[in-house]
Parts: C-alpha cells; structure tokens; sequence
C-alpha cells in the first residue's frame, strides 16, 4: 500500500490537468435546460480502492446553475458510492456543502444539477468551481467512512507548482522521506509528508520549526497532521503558521525553518526524520577547505560551506582522529593562518569528538555583520580548530578560507648551501584566490635549536649585499620551516604572487638575528630565476701551473646572465681578479669589456650578474649577446699583479 500511495505522490503535480473550455455537450441532465458550453474539471483521486480514480465535471447551464459529471473508472458493478462536495480541504476536511446523486458503479456515473447549498444557500457556476471545497466519493451508504476517491476543488486546486524538500534518517534507522509542498490555486498549499519505514501502530507528530538544522532546537511554527506509521503518510493545509500568521505556499519557499518528524507524541526528542526548508534549502553550490594537521597528530579533516536558497551557509566541519570524549571549539580567525593568532571573527558550534563533527548556521560574523555563503568565499581569513575550551592555545587542526585560499598555483626557488655545510632547500610561493601569496622555506639540515631570520633581498645574489625588501617569518631550526604571507614590501608597496614572479630578487637566509653576516641559503628569485639555459667554457692554466677550471653563463628569467667562475688549485688567501676582454686569446691583449666579480682563492669561486659593458654608458648585453661575443676570459694572479695570469680561456663566439 505505501508503495502505491509514494507512486500517487510523485505523480501528483504531473496528473493535475484541469481543463476547462467550449464543449458541444447539451443538456447532460436531460432536464430540458441548455447547457452554456463552459466547464471545469477535477481529478478525484483513489483512496482505498487503488483501481477507482476519474473526474468530476461541473458545467455551466443557462440558467447559472451548475451540473455535476462524475465520471469514475474500477468501480464494481453492484456499487452504489454516494458522494459530496465538502466545505475545506481534503487535508483538514470539512462538513457536507452539496450532495450528489451516488456514483452508479455500473457505469461509473454520476451527475447532479444544483444551484443552491445542502443548506439553502444559493451558488452561481463561477462560485462553484472557485468553491473552498473538496469532492469524496464513498464506498456505500452503509459505509461512509470508506473513501474509494477524493479530490480538491475549485481555489483549492493544486496549481501544479510544487516543491519538495528531502527528510533524512535521524535517530531511528531505516526512517526518511520527503515532504512536498503543492500550490493552490488561492496561494495555500498541500503538505504531503512521505516517510518510508515507519512502524505500522506509529502516529508520528511533525512540525516545521524557526530557524535551520544547525541552530535547533527552534520553536514550532507550523505543526503538521501527525504521520500515520501504516501508511507512511500525513496530508495537512497550509495556510497559516500555529500563531496566525499567514503562511502560503510562497512564504515556505523562502521561510528560515525546518521540519521535525518526531518519534511519538510522548518521546518529541527522539527525532526519526529531519531537514532544512525553504530559504535554508541547500542550493547545491558548495566549498571545501582542506584543515590541515597541527599540534596533534592524526587529526585533520575539511570544513564545508554550503550555500542555502537565502544566501546564507551551512558550515559543516568533518575531522579524523579526533577523541571520542573531545569536544574541540572552532572560529574563523582575521587574517591568514601563516600571520596569526588573529581575532575571532565567527565561531562555529564546537566540533564533537565522538563524530568529529560540527554543523553551524552561517549568516553573521561575532560583531552581528552580515556574512553569508558569497562573503566566505571572499573573506580574508583561516580556521582553528582547538584542542578544547580549556586549552584554546592548542590548535589541532588548521586552514586558510575564503581570499586567502591557494589557487593551485605556484613557484618554488631553490634555496642554495652557503656558509654552513649540509644547510639547503627550497622557497615556494603559493598564488592565493586573493591574488596574495604564501610563502614557505623548508630546508634541511638546520640545528633543533636554531631560529634563521629570512628575508628578499633587492638584486641579484651575485650583486648583494642588497637591501632588504621584505621579511620573513624566521626559519624554524627544529622543523627547518618558516610560512609567511606575502602581501606587501617592508615599505608598504603592494608584493602579491604575480609581483614575486617578476622581481628582482633574491633571498638569504641568515644564521640568526646575532648573526646576519653569516648565510645558511641563498637563492635568486623572480625575473632573477635561471631559466636553465647555459653555456660553459673551458679556463685552462696560464703563467700558474696547477689552476684551472671553467665559466659557465647561466641565462636568467629576464635575459640577463649568471657568469660563475669556478677554478682549481687557487691559494686560500688569493683574491683574482676576473675580466671578459675583446677577441680572442690568440689576438690578446684585447681591451677588457666587462669586469667579473674577483674569484676567491679560499673556494676558487666567482659569481657576477652581467647586464651590460663596463662603462657608465656601457651598451647593454643579455645572454643571447654574450654567446655571440667575440671575447675571453681571464683571470688575474691578483689587483696588483695583473700581469700575471692564472687561468684563460675563449668564450662567446670564439668558444
């Protein structure tokens, strides 16, 4: 039966087909009177009997009366089912307005003329078919009680506009459904709640409460007529709240509540099915923020957003690993996690251990402004989730929301060794929806008990010492990292993920804040970045036997080059000067044309950023230019001894 009924029930807003217009038909009676040609019709639906189910026609005469066609399809032959209009909706039912001649089950047939009420009271056709009413047919006039069809008439018509809204199981296993709301011709509606699994001896109260889910429990504001647990079913009118209030079909669509289906009257808290309503209506559109692990291990989860037909949210924040006897506060903080602690802007219901769930109504920040479903999407801030009310200094899990979350683009520098061996690594910049970045340091190697200050240098790292442009967050020994948002330069100028890509850079990161002259990594950034394109040339002994090596130039982002000298064989206390020249080593001495950084004897290495020839005027070359160069290379004994030379060799064109 429940499944003939939930067949019925879907299939309502699709057999709702009123007609209505000229029809040939006269005199359907046969009591010598015209009949006008207007008409409308009604379905009338089965109710016991799942066989029987037609229409009833109500057709206009001359003499503004009305005749009545009932017309019923698996009526038994033998029947004969008296019928009536009813004053009200079928849902709330109602007293007997006009009877009519019984359905003859032979035939299926009825039809009744009438101008006037049971009572006397006079009704025109127009009135009729906009009657506040409802059509039964009954089994027999030995059982009225037995209903084999039944349908609303006139304003209370369903429209065929309808809206359904899913009840998911509660605490009852195998219980859900839906509730569907159907417009009427007059703006009320029908409320059909359909349950599945309900126990056949259940009468189950329903109600549609203030508020959403997440922020219950709410008031009662509409009660509906209990589900009967045989059927799975409950019908109810819905035309005003329990205080009066109007309440139509359209004002449920955007109403701020949600329906309870509860366990029986005695035990209301025992909810069997439940779920938001009207403008707390999921809409589909969602967001997910990844929450990452913290200060405690193997806990960590997502936070979603749901955006509800109102504009508001549903917060639903899921975690792994957490306590079964925990309950853990959470909050959107302002700012982003690499720069916090900041305030508390929003505070979600806690999340429960033992599910390691949290579900909150998101419609205003702590300070009553407004903060819907768009606003998070936007909002430059991060959530905590903390360890508990007592220990809110201990985050358990944590992420970025809203402007500041990471778009999925990113660039990662390598961070080299310099003055303490074993130290290197990388610094990646994460572009986020705001256009701003992350930036994080890893490297290995650093000592547990260190903090390395970190900072963007201006120029290149073959130039420095450049000032420092931006700062940041010191390096962790013990973890051997260090987050920071990027937003702006220490001077203020706006440095977002798309200005670190273009600077001109490079970044140290120092011993300790005792200890700055001493450099554990470095490495060129931005337009500074080598782009992996290289030439390297042999420097073959000259006047000093034993020293060699090579130059390699090294093409950077923005075309200008990385010439790094690397010899062996220098004495540690040397300093060699180092000069590209004009020609070849065959035709020298040929002028010198651009002046290198001096190798240091101590690592036989120089490093010089070339961008153009010696000279204040001096043209501009990039690295393209100086491939093609008609020059070479030498590299002096020392300042004061030019003439001496220890290394040679040819580069560019005569390579």
């Amino acid at each position: 039966m429940k499944k003939f009924l939930l067949a019925m029930f879907i299939a309502l807003p699709f057999m709702f087909m009123s007609c209505s217009g000229d029809d040939d038909a006269v005199d359907p009676d046969g009591d010598g009177d015209d009949f006008q040609g207007k008409t409308k019709s009604f379905e009338l639906y089965s109710v016991s009997a799942p066989s029987i189910s037609g229409t009833a026609t109500f057709m206009e005469k001359e003499d503004n009366s009305t005749t009545v066609e009932i017309e019923l399809d698996g009526t038994p032959d033998g029947g004969m089912h008296p019928a009536h209009i009813h004053y009200n909706t079928a849902a709330e039912g109602g007293d007997i307005a006009v009877s009519f001649e019984p359905v003859d089950g032979a035939t299926g047939m009825s039809t009744t003329t009438f101008s006037t009420l049971d009572d006397g009271t006079n009704i025109t056709y127009t009135e009729a078919i906009n009657f506040d009413g409802y059509i039964n047919v009954h089994l027999s006039a030995d059982d009225l009680g037995t209903l084999v069809a039944q349908g609303d008439i006139g304003e209370n018509e369903l429209t065929g506009e309808s809206k359904n809204y899913m009840l998911e199981e509660k605490a009852v296993e195998g219980i859900s459904g839906n509730v569907m709301f159907q417009e009427r011709v007059n703006g009320e509606a029908l409320a059909t709640i359909m349950l599945d699994g309900t126990p056949e001896d259940g009468e189950h109260p329903a109600h549609i409460h203030m508020g959403s889910v997440a922020e219950s429990p709410g008031d009662i504001a509409f009660t509906f007529t209990p589900v009967n647990g045989a059927t799975g079913m409950s019908k109810t009118n819905v035309a005003a709240l329990d205080d009066g209030t109007a309440f139509m079909y359209n004002d449920v669509l955007s109403y701020d509540g949600y329906v309870n289906v509860h366990l029986s009257a005695d035990e209301l808290g025992t909810l069997v099915a439940q779920n938001d309503i009207g403008g707390n209506e999921l809409t589909g559109e969602t967001k997910s923020y990844e929450l990452d692990e913290r200060a405690v291990e193997g806990i960590s989860g997502t936070v979603m957003f749901e955006e509800r037909m109102s504009g508001e949210a549903l917060a639903t924040i899921m975690l792994d690993g957490t306590p079964a006897d925990g309950m853990h506060p959470a909050h959107i903080h302002m700012g982003t996690a690499a720069e916090g602690p900041g305030d508390i802007a929003f505070t979600f219901n806690p999340v429960n251990g033992a599910t390691g769930m949290s579900m909150t109504q998101v419609e205003m920040l702590d300070d009553d402004t407004e903060f819907g479903y768009e606003e998070v999407l936007n909002y430059d801030g991060y959530v905590n989730v903390h360890l508990s009310a007592e220990d809110v200094g201990t985050v358990v899990a944590q992420g970025d929301i809203g402007a500041n979350e990471l778009t999925g683009e990113s660039k990662t520098y390598e961070l080299g060794e310099k003055a303490v061996e074993g130290i290197s690594g990388s610094v990646i910049f994460e572009e986020r929806m705001s256009g701003e970045a992350l930036a994080t340091i890893m490297l290995d190697g650093t000592p547990a008990d260190g903090m390395h200050p970190a900072h963007i240098h201006m120029g290149t790292a073959a130039e420095g010492p450049g000032d420092i442009a931006f700062t940041f967050n010191p390096v962790n020994g013990a973890t051997g990292m260090s987050m920071t948002h990027v937003a702006m330069l220490d001077d203020d100028t706006e440095f977002g993920y798309e200005d670190v890509l273009n600077y001109d850079g490079y970044v140290n990161v120092h011993l300790s804040a005792d200890d700055l002259g001493t450099l554990v990594a470095q490495g060129d950034i931005g337009q500074n970045e080598l782009t992996g394109e290289s030439a390297s040339y042999d420097l073959g002994s000259a006047n000093v036997e034993g020293i060699m090596g090579t130059a390699m130039f090294e093409e950077r982002v923005n075309g200008e080059t990385l010439v790094t000298i690397m010899l062996e064989g220098t004495p540690a206390d040397g300093m060699h000067p180092a000069h590209i020249h004009v020609g070849s080593v065959a035709e020298a001495p040929g002028d010198i044309a651009i002046t290198l950084n001096s190798v240091n004897g101590a690592t036989g290495m120089s490093a010089t950023n070339v961008t153009k020839f010696n000279g204040e005027d001096g043209d501009m070359i990039d690295y393209n230019g100086l491939l093609e160069y008609d020059g070479y290379l030498n590299v002096h004994l020392s300042a004061d001894d030019l003439g001496t030379l220890v290394a040679q060799g040819n580069v560019g064109s005569n390579s």
